[in-house]
């Protein structure tokens, strides 16, 4: 992998990315709706829930509030760059074989594509963070910046994985809002895994991780590096597997 093409493709990127000042201005406004309607909707009675990495028997009594304010940041950063991801992967597939034939590699352009995503996911998730203090403060704050750029970052390959298999962006769309929908935007949430039946399923969900290193930094003082790891991991498989595909969609045939 040669560094100089991959900046290229990452200074390219970018500057495509910035001349879409709609999605732009949407990757900000989306989190403020989402903190709003929590604030507008939800109270401070305490509630209690169950948190897995912790341990099998730990119980949290928070505010209700608090608790949905930093799902709903998880949520709102997971969903959004799954949809950049995907949209970056699939777009300019017969530019990309060009650039292929000039001798690039589908590694240099992949990984310029991921580096251009992480820019924007750390914005995004430097954003909500930025702006979950203004209503409550949480016990430890960088840790749960950490956990939605995380969220990010699995949901950002999981975007890339989805992009590499579908050609056309409606089943994408579909692919993806299936599972975060499933996943990040409702199963992750701590109240439904303290009552969940079959939680082998939860935890293995590409938002487990990240969820917990959020919440547990939030709301206790215990270690948070297994959620970590965690995510690193799931994030990192992910963006293999989306490297696996890719390369075999763009491979030009004689």
């Amino acid at each position: 992998m040669r560094l100089k093409n991959v900046e290229t493709g990452w200074l390219m990127t970018m500057k495509e990315t910035r001349r879409n000042r709609m999605a732009l201005i949407l990757f900000f406004v989306i989190p403020t709706v989402f903190y709003a309607v929590i604030f507008l909707i939800t109270t401070h009675r305490p509630i209690s829930f169950h948190l897995a990495s912790v341990s099998q028997e730990a119980f949290v009594t928070v505010s209700q509030m608090n608790e949905a304010l930093v799902f709903i940041g998880l949520a709102a950063v997971g969903i959004l760059t799954s949809f950049l991801a995907l949209h970056l992967t699939q777009k300019h597939a017969e530019v990309n074989r060009r650039l292929i034939l000039c001798g690039y590699r589908t590694t240099e352009l992949l990984a310029s594509k991921f580096l251009a995503l992480v820019t924007v996911i750390a914005l995004i998730g430097c954003y909500v963070g930025a702006i979950t203090p203004l209503f409550f403060r949480p016990q430890r704050f960088v840790f749960v910046l950490l956990g939605f750029v995380m969220a990010g970052d699995v949901y950002g390959a999981y975007g890339m994985f989805v992009g590499a298999i579908f050609r056309r962006e409606l089943e994408g769309i579909l692919f993806i809002v299936l599972l975060a929908n499933l996943d990040i935007g409702w199963l992750q949430n701590p109240i439904y895994y303290a009552d969940a039946q079959n939680k082998f399923i939860i935890r293995h969900l590409p938002a487990y991780f990240p969820s917990q290193l959020s919440m547990v930094s939030a709301f206790t003082d215990q270690s948070v590096l297994r959620p970590f790891l965690g995510s690193l991991a799931y994030g990192t498989i992910l963006l293999a597997a989306a490297l696996v595909l890719y390369s075999r969609r763009m491979r030009l045939w004689k």
